[in-house]
């Protein structure tokens, strides 16, 4: 009876595909940011009696103040929400935590440790800057410039672990399931079997085009195999709509198609940027951010040679710029 409560629940809010809070069925809860792309992301509340749990929190303050008033209104056990899962290091998965006070905040070891590297501050400091960088801060402003990144600091996890971990609310049982490194350094997808959802952090781009800021991708690909495999009624993505099994397939033949793409390219003595504009992103082309592309090369030319160097993360938001129009390759 549960199970075709959640599937009827779930096929409602994948016809209606609209932004805001969305009721899943049995206490879980699906936040929908208005699009997947940059900073937009999705988030995941799982109730049970007076006991929830949050998944990840957002890029700013007034976003997540706007969505946990969403959730208190709708469920009154969101006013007790006593533990949050950040589900990877990007801001946009965490930068909200200091608005849930002092509760247990949960994370993989990797994702802990990579928080530290861009706090909001700095962020901010950059985005305050953007307008005087040419056309690389064109290109950050339109990434980022719906943000404000000002007085937010970050609330860091207090429970870290590595593998599996299972966390009880109520009667639930949540398992965390660390896939990373992939998209980042400790991605881990938070799984509810008795509600039969999945909530997948930056694993899952739906309708938008993945990236990979760490690798390897045969992590990534293994753990959209995974998700493929799980006996759920709702998949949350990170970013874009909720969604089924095939679109998980989707993004997993994306990156088998980037990786063999690069690798010919990374045969044939052709750079990052050169590969990146000389791959054929066919129906790809649709998803929204095809310039990321040329982040997903880099990681890739990491993997084939183990000794090649990060390139620094301005020099890949000045060729994703390039590649998304707002500069010329004569441009400095």
């Amino acid at each position: 009876m549960v199970d075709s409560i959640i599937a009827c629940e779930v096929a409602a809010v994948m016809k209606e595909n609209k932004p805001g809070l969305h009721a899943l069925g049995n206490g879980a809860w699906a936040w929908l940011a208005k699009d997947g792309t940059w900073g937009y992301s999705n988030a995941g509340l799982i109730t049970d009696g007076d006991a929830a749990l949050l998944v990840d929190t957002l890029f700013d303050l007034n976003l997540t103040d706007t969505m946990l008033r969403a959730m208190r209104n709708a469920d009154p056990a969101a006013h007790n929400i006593n533990t949050l899962v950040n589900t990877h290091a990007n801001g946009d998965h965490c930068h909200g935590n200091v608005r849930l006070g002092d509760i247990d905040i949960i994370a993989s070891k990797a994702s802990a440790e990579e928080m530290t590297e861009l706090p909001p501050e700095a962020l901010a400091a950059l985005m305050a800057s953007a307008k005087e960088m040419g056309p690389v801060g064109q290109y950050l402003l339109h990434c980022f410039g719906d943000f404000s990144f000002d007085g937010i600091h970050l609330s860091m996890p207090n429970r870290t672990f590595e593998g599996e971990l299972e966390v009880a609310v109520g009667d639930k049982t949540v398992q965390l399931i660390e896939v990373g490194p992939a998209h980042t350094r400790g991605d881990i997808l938070a799984y509810c079997p008795n509600d039969k959802v999945v909530y997948t952090g930056d694993i899952l781009f739906i309708e938008g085009t993945p990236i990979m800021w760490e690798g390897p991708v045969a992590n990534w690909i293994d753990a959209c195999k995974r998700i493929e495999a799980m006996d759920v009624s709702a998949i949350v993505p990170g970013h874009g709509p909720i969604c089924d099994a095939k679109a998980v397939a989707a993004v997993r033949e994306y990156l088998e198609y980037v990786r063999d793409q690069a690798r010919l390219r990374y045969d044939a003595g052709m750079n990052v940027l050169e590969a990146a504009k000389d791959i054929e992103l066919t129906h790809y082309s649709d998803w929204s951010e095809p310039e990321r592309i040329v982040v997903n090369v880099d990681s890739l030319y990491r993997e084939f040679d183990q000794s090649r160097q990060r390139s620094d993360i301005f020099t890949l938001f000045d060729q994703m710029a390039e590649l998304a129009g707002f500069k010329t390759s004569d441009q400095p």
